[in-house]
């Protein structure tokens, strides 16, 4: 699943290609009512995406596990068949805007409707730690491992799997660890970690896959741990069952 970092630049990607054009073309038939419309802003809210038009709409979606926008010249050929292809917005001067295989895509008026139970963007100027805190400890949060807490979107938007499994092993915390049995100050750290990593990958120019450094335990079980050389395990976690990478041994 695209996290926030890959949503955020794939929103810098659509903003260059979309902002202030008038759309002469939009599919399916549920988005024609955009077609004579100006794109206005694209946002990224966590890992949902928000495009904004001048009639006080906006196009929102949710990439989930197999979902991605790309960005097409007049006449470039798609990477992705078209059967694939769940939007398309065509600017006046040629330039498409094209969202393949993402399970939400939707017209909203009330944004904060649709996306106001989620917490504080990570990736945000105004994103603040001690916000984030609050919300972790929460009574209902407080019973969760800090597994599942750095996953769940109304604490803080935008960390997916990948970065909450390196986050905690650069922090040595055990996944399965209880969030109240972890210090406010072992909250911030690692929560300040995982932003900062994900910070790092605004700047790269790949906008269709999660463009990251070679992680440390995510998707290496039974690999050596690069910090002690002790085997990485994998268990399902949470109700959603996401697959947890961490050491045995570093994160005890």
């Amino acid at each position: 699943m695209p996290e926030g970092d890959t949503i955020w630049r794939t929103a810098e990607t659509l903003r260059a290609a979309l902002h202030d054009k008038r759309i002469a073309d939009a599919k399916p038939d549920t988005l024609k009512r955009f077609q004579g419309r100006t794109v206005t802003d694209v946002k990224p809210v966590g890992k949902h995406l928000l495009i904004r038009f001048d009639n006080g709409l906006a196009i929102h979606s949710h990439m989930r596990m197999q979902g991605a926008w790309h960005v097409y010249e007049t006449g470039q050929r798609w990477r992705r068949p078209q059967w694939q292809a769940k939007a398309l917005l065509q600017t006046e001067d040629g330039t498409q805007a094209v969202c393949f295989s993402a399970p939400i895509i939707e017209i909203v008026k009330d944004e904060n409707t649709k996306l106001g139970h989620l917490g504080p963007d990570i990736l945000t100027d105004e994103w603040s730690i001690e916000e984030v805190v609050a919300n972790a400890r929460k009574s209902n949060n407080n019973a969760k491992t800090i597994g599942e807490l750095l996953l769940d979107q109304r604490v803080t938007a935008g960390i997916g799997n990948i970065h909450r499994c390196e986050a905690l092993w650069q922090r040595r915390t055990n996944p399965f660890k209880p969030t109240k049995d972890l210090t406010d100050d072992d909250l911030k750290q690692i929560f300040e970690t995982a932003r900062q990593n994900m910070q790092r990958n605004l700047h790269t120019t790949d906008t269709t896959t999660t463009a990251r450094s070679r992680p440390a335990v995510h998707a290496r079980a039974g690999r050596p741990c690069p910090r002690c050389g002790t085997r990485i395990q994998v268990r399902a976690q949470g109700e959603q069952a996401r697959l947890v990478y961490w050491c045995p041994a570093c994160q005890t």
